[in-house]
């Protein structure tokens, strides 16, 4: 058999993208390895009817709704490898299944790579987040950290103070803000501390201090810390797929690559903003294209 469509993940982004294929009754294979990037995280935000959703639950729902269409079949595994073939996509999982198909998706979403600081991941999800827009709402008012080794750490501080006046940026060794930086986050009562962080500390999941090499300690009930983003998975890089700057797949207004029958969908493509309404969107109109292009091959015939 080959399906018209194959979509690797099963985020939002794939979740959608099989929903809206499976209602225009296309034969899709849904391949989704349910390590989702989010688990850790206690609920999910900013989703219209989903605000405050766990991410269990939300991967219940959706497949729950995306399974009614008989023409999408869910494969629980792990592919290995993707080739391009004279009649589409060739695929291969973990446990040696062949899939064959037409047009491929990949929302297979991107890899965070966090600094190297001790005690960062028992509190990672529970009190240390990366997203103000997601998590910035549990943490108002509340004394914060801004931690990262990137220059967007004076635009995310900005972002922070209107969750709460009480924060101190943590650069973590980088002198990476400006003199005139520095001095308007001086101005609103924002602490700059280029110290390199030696420890997070904290109890059953709650920041409660942190440890600089030097020896200074400062006391934080939670914050947000900059990840640097990688793909999930190299498939669009093998594939020959051309790359943005940021190391997302490259694509047009649609979803479609450089690569011809291949398309990305949500965080693989634009990286940021990494938030679940976005990848569902772009799940969604990415399909949207899958089955124009669909059609007007069959038409083409």
């Amino acid at each position: 058999m080959i399906y018209e469509c194959a979509i690797i993940g099963g985020g939002p982004a794939g979740l959608n993208a099989a929903l809206v294929l499976g209602r225009a009754r296309r034969s899709v294979a849904l391949i989704d390895n349910n390590q989702p990037r989010n688990a850790v995280t206690h609920a999910s935000h900013g989703f219209i009817t989903r605000d405050g959703v766990t991410p269990a639950e939300f991967r219940r729902i959706a497949y729950k709704e995306v399974l009614c269409y008989p023409s999408v079949k869910h494969l629980e595994t792990e592919v290995n490898s993707v080739s391009k073939t004279e009649f589409g996509f060739e695929l291969f999982t973990r446990s040696g299944v062949q899939i064959k198909a037409r047009k491929l998706i990949l929302a297979t979403g991107v890899r965070e790579i966090f600094p190297d600081i001790k005690g960062f991941y028992p509190l990672y999800g529970k009190s240390l987040f990366n997203c103000p827009y997601c998590d910035g709402w549990e943490l108002r008012d509340k004394p914060l950290v801004v931690v990262s080794e990137s220059p967007n750490i004076f635009h995310t501080a900005k972002l922070l103070f209107n969750w709460s006046k009480d924060l101190v940026i943590c650069t973590n060794g980088h002198d990476i803000l400006s003199d005139e930086q520095k001095e308007l986050l001086h101005s609103k009562g924002i602490k700059v501390m280029n110290q390199t962080i030696a420890a997070f500390n904290g109890k059953n999941g709650l920041l409660e201090q942190i440890r600089f090499t030097d020896g200074t300690k400062i006391q934080r009930a939670g914050g947000f810390i900059t990840p640097k983003f990688i793909q999930n998975v190299p498939f669009g890089e093998q594939l020959g797929c051309e790359m943005t700057e940021m190391g997302g797949i490259k694509t047009d207004d649609f979803g479609r690559s450089t690569i011809s029958g291949l398309y990305a969908a949500g965080d693989a493509s634009y990286f940021m903003p990494s938030q679940l309404i976005f990848a569902a969107a772009d799940g969604s109109k990415t399909a949207m294209i899958v089955n124009a292009d669909l059609t007007g091959e069959y038409f083409e015939r």
